[in-house]
């Protein structure tokens, strides 16, 4: 068994693709459930957020799990595969690892070492764990995934860098956002990172607006933000300074003609109009940016800023030594782990030869003097363990080290030990 990832993000597709494939949390579920029913796939993760949508799975066959699951991305997408396929991409083992492991980090990130990923792929495994499409090798490669990205952000600078895309986006904007009055569209994770940070920026009133209550009051609970109905929407972005945007609706909230409309009311007593676009797909129309007074920043012209800007992020460097000595250590106990069975089958035959040539010396001398008798069996028992302990500590070493040579195959080759006699030592108990 081995882990496969098949993915789109940021940097391989346009935002307009990534758009097509934004999924919400049922949508994200129901791809997971269908990824897991796949024949040779024993196990699941779906990591998707605004600028990914990333499977995971533990598969038993490389070709028809990757086409599998390619197209049931490229179904979402609702373009031809075609299309879709040159913006794929593929990892598979040490290279599934490696990406995940850099993607927790941040160091995948739109915003190199934004911190939000962190709690998605917690989140994603999670919800894999609640649908049952999580086994022992994702929970173990995504446990050390969450450590290794903790780790990441505490020992460098990582966080400094871009601590999120709301962050990196107000940067981009300009001008600051102390004594602002901001609006914040929607009132998810996102939304309630965007309030957080205007919030600690110091921006003036802060009002929130969302289709549901229930959040909306949780981040005026927690912020003392204002918090007003959908129906309020036009009222209360009149007078805003700063729009940002981040509901996750399936259409375009905010065109051309409504923003115009809102400048040119005569009862406006705000000035220029910034907006910050978070949602995907977008909220606000592109067109929206050429109207005078307006800036406009969305993912599409955000993904192009912060790529250019990739190498001078703060830490990323020491942050990415950290990753590569993670990923050697992981992989290295996972090659020692799984020569492991064969060690123990290998210890079991010799426990077993021992065994049966103290019998031949009890049928052989039945009147053995029973002192005699333990020092025999002590001294065959340790010759059996010191011809084996050697070999045995070796091979461990040796798989750690990797390479292309699979030392418990030369092992269980060596010894002609059967392939039942080492499944047997993992192989659940009751299965046949």
């Amino acid at each position: 068994m081995s882990v496969l990832v098949v993915g789109v993000s940021h940097k391989t597709a346009p935002v307009a693709l990534l758009e097509r494939l934004a999924l919400d949390q049922p949508e994200s579920v129901k791809l997971l459930d269908q990824v897991a029913g796949l024949e040779h796939v024993s196990e699941a993760v779906v990591i998707a957020t605004c600028n990914r949508l990333e499977v995971y799975s533990e598969v038993d066959r490389f070709h028809g799990s990757v086409e599998e699951i390619s197209r049931l991305i490229v179904e979402r997408a609702g373009v031809s595969t075609d299309a879709m396929i040159p913006h794929l991409y593929v990892h598979y083992d040490d290279g599934a690892v490696s990406h995940l492991f850099h993607v927790a980090s941040g160091l995948d990130s739109m915003a190199i070492g934004e911190g939000q990923i962190l709690g998605q792929t917690r989140a994603a495994l999670r919800t894999g764990q609640e649908q049952g499409s999580v086994g022992p090798a994702l929970n173990l490669l995504f446990q050390q995934a969450l450590r290794v990205g903790k780790r990441a952000h505490a020992e460098t600078g990582l966080d400094r860098a871009a601590p999120s895309l709301v962050a990196a986006g107000l940067d981009a904007l300009g001008q600051g956002v102390a004594g602002c009055r901001v609006v914040v569209l929607g009132a998810g994770s996102m939304a309630a990172l965007a309030v957080s940070t205007v919030t600690r920026l110091g921006a003036g009133e802060v009002t929130v607006v969302n289709r549901t209550e229930g959040r909306a009051a949780k981040l005026a609970d927690e912020y003392g933000v204002r918090v007003r109905d959908w129906s309020s929407l036009t009222a209360s972005i009149a007078d805003a300074e700063l729009l940002i945007t981040c509901t996750g609706a399936a259409e375009v909230l905010l065109d051309a003609d409504r923003i115009r409309g809102l400048r040119e009311d005569p009862d406006r007593t705000g000035g220029d109009l910034r907006i910050l676009d978070l949602a995907l797909p977008h909220d606000v129309d592109p067109a929206v940016a050429d109207l005078a007074g307006v800036e406009l920043v969305n993912l599409a012209n955000l993904a192009d800023r912060l790529q250019a800007d990739d190498g001078a992020q703060v830490g990323a460097r020491d942050a990415r030594a950290i990753v590569i000595q993670e990923v050697a250590a992981f992989l290295s106990a996972r090659r020692q782990s799984q020569v492991t069975p064969t060690v123990v089958a290998l210890r079991s035959m010799a426990t077993s030869l021992v065994d049966a040539e103290l019998e031949r010396l009890d049928a052989r001398l039945p009147d053995l003097d029973p002192a005699v008798r333990a020092e025999v069996v002590h001294a065959v028992r340790r010759v059996a363990d010191k011809l084996l302990h050697q070999p045995t500590v070796r091979v461990r070493e040796l798989a750690g080290e990797g390479g292309a040579v699979s030392y418990e195959t030369a092992l269980a080759e060596l010894f002609s030990l059967h392939p039942d006699s080492v499944g047997a030592v993992t192989r659940p108990e009751g299965m046949s």
